[in-house]
């Protein structure tokens, strides 16, 4: 499915934003550019999209330029024929995003797999950006036992045939993933349209394998992290997360010197929904 333009299943209360399409390596890529001032550029991770980020949004519009993206395969976006959704290709789409918007002075705000391929843009593109926000997150190899069993279960040809024929990630996880604000039944909907048969949740199914098969270039990234040691950091953390706890946490509070914790009590893996006035008050704040 080539989308170049709005479905009509896009709910113009929920999603007010205009939705916009540039096209990347053939891919059609669809994002979201509101407000006007310093720039924010949103990257999700899985099976979400910058629906993801819209209350978010929507707070901050007013004092921020607000970039969301989708990557190929996700939202409102669409895949080039022979796309592998591999983490290292959406890093290779997202700096050619960065270039084709022509964008500088941004600051990086990623959650979950957006950590990863945020943060591969910015060592790639250092001078484009000033500041990060890092939200439930991480950036290298993973080695925690239940995380290895876990994509070797989702991963494998049962989970992955799971994700694509029932939707397992989006019907699964994200309610799981918010303990503050349980997703209503229209919201739930904007995720699942996004991902509405087996061939488009490709996208979804390839993520679970890669966090352990994308080792190098998660090793990559990781490596890359000293030479943006000293980037302002701002680390969002909902402290009840089923994916990413205190360890991940002390890793960043580590990596980045100069940095700023905000945790948001009780608020699940995805935070800048699960609590999100209070996600856009730490952006705001933050000087």
């Amino acid at each position: 499915m080539t989308v170049t333009e709005r479905p009509a299943w896009v709910d113009d209360a929920l999603f007010p934003f205009e939705s916009r399409f540039v096209e990347i390596d053939g891919h059609s890529v669809h994002y979201v550019d509101e407000g006007s001032g310093p720039v924010l550029l949103f990257l999700h991770g899985n099976p979400t999209w910058s629906f993801v980020y819209r209350e978010v949004i929507d707070s901050l519009r007013d004092e921020f330029r607000c970039i969301a993206v989708d990557y190929p395969g996700f939202g409102l976006s669409s895949a080039a024929p022979g796309y592998r959704y591999l983490p290292v290709e959406h890093a290779e789409v997202m700096t050619a995003f960065i270039d084709a918007l022509g964008l500088s002075g941004v600051t990086l705000v990623a959650h979950d797999w957006g950590g990863p391929i945020g943060l591969a843009v910015v060592e790639r593109r250092r001078g484009v950006f000033g500041r990060v926000v890092l939200a439930n997150t991480w950036a290298w190899p993973i080695g925690a036992p239940h995380v290895q069993v876990m994509s070797h279960v989702m991963g494998g040809p049962l989970g992955r045939l799971l994700i694509r024929q029932f939707n397992l990630f989006v019907n699964v996880m994200i309610p799981a993933g918010h303990r503050l604000a349980k997703p209503n039944s229209a919201e739930m909907s904007h995720y699942q349209k996004a991902l509405d048969s087996p061939g488009r949740r490709d996208a979804s199914a390839i993520f679970p394998r890669e966090l352990t098969a994308s080792r190098e270039f998660l090793a990559d990234v990781e490596a890359g992290l000293g030479a943006i040691a000293d980037i302002p950091a701002l680390i969002i953390w909902g402290d009840a997360d089923i994916a990413f706890g205190d360890n991940e946490l002390r890793r960043w509070e580590k990596a980045f010197s100069n940095h700023r914790t905000v945790i948001l009590n009780g608020a699940g893996h995805f935070v800048q929904s699960d609590a999100p006035e209070q996600f856009a008050t730490a952006i705001r704040d933050w000087r």
